[in-house]
């Protein structure tokens, strides 16, 4: 198996960026627009999930990079 060089080659952080770009265009309907609010908390937080996975990958250690997924982990379920 060949070892991944870039996050970007990742597929929990293709994924998360995918949902990334459902979350964005979700927050552009009418209903949610109009909670400011919400919108930054949904955008910030599935932004969070894909910035976890590449923190992560930089990290010294399996350890800590195990640490971040499990973070983005726990934040993806809050979707």
């Amino acid at each position: 198996m060949a070892k991944v060089e870039r996050f970007e080659d990742l597929n929990c952080w293709k994924e998360a960026r995918q949902m990334v770009k459902m979350v964005f265009l979700t927050c552009k309907k009418e209903q949610l627009r109009r909670d400011i609010d919400l919108v930054r908390q949904l955008k910030s937080a599935s932004v969070s999930v894909m910035n976890n996975i590449a923190e992560g990958f930089g990290r010294y250690s399996d350890k800590e990079f195990i640490r971040f997924l499990d973070i983005s982990r726990a934040l993806h379920k809050r979707f």
